[in-house]
């Protein structure tokens, strides 16, 4: 909840400092932005809470840590490119494929019951895919809008 939250308000933070300024708003740019800023608070959760987030890894990966961490540091140089003309397409791209390969960790940590800031097997569970999958579909939707049709 907490990255759409994030999403959601830089979008709107930086539409409307776009308007404010007397500019017109290039949504685009804004979305990016907005997507890019969502990606690297939600790398922050990698090194804040590594333990909760080795757990989402299925047990066939090998060095959980190292794993969490590279997708951490992927999550915060996406972010970056996202922004950086010169790279902006392929990015995007790779963004999506990086959030339909994650999905299989999202779904195993929900049936494992995976709670990310406690470490432990105390999450909400399966029901939490009633709003984890259409939640990665729209994060998917967005940066294929934002950052693919631009």
């Amino acid at each position: 909840m907490k990255p759409l939250i994030v999403l959601l308000a830089v979008f709107g933070v930086s539409s409307l400092a776009s308007f404010i300024a007397g500019h017109p708003a290039d949504y685009y740019f804004c979305g990016r932005l907005a997507m890019g800023v969502m990606l690297i608070f939600a790398a922050t959760a990698h090194f804040k809470y590594t333990k909760g987030m080795a757990l989402m890894v299925p047990p066939l990966i090998p060095y959980k840590n190292k794993v969490v961490y590279v997708t951490g540091y992927i999550e915060v140089l996406a972010g970056i490119g996202l922004l950086v003309k010169a790279v902006r397409e392929p990015v995007a791209w790779f963004v999506i494929i990086f959030l339909v390969l994650l999905l299989p960790a999202n779904i195993y940590a929900a049936q494992n019951k995976v709670n990310l800031q406690k470490a432990d097997h105390c999450g909400n569970g399966l029901s939490y895919l009633w709003f984890r999958i259409p939640l990665q579909v729209f994060f998917i939707a967005w940066v294929y809008y934002f950052g693919v049709m631009h």
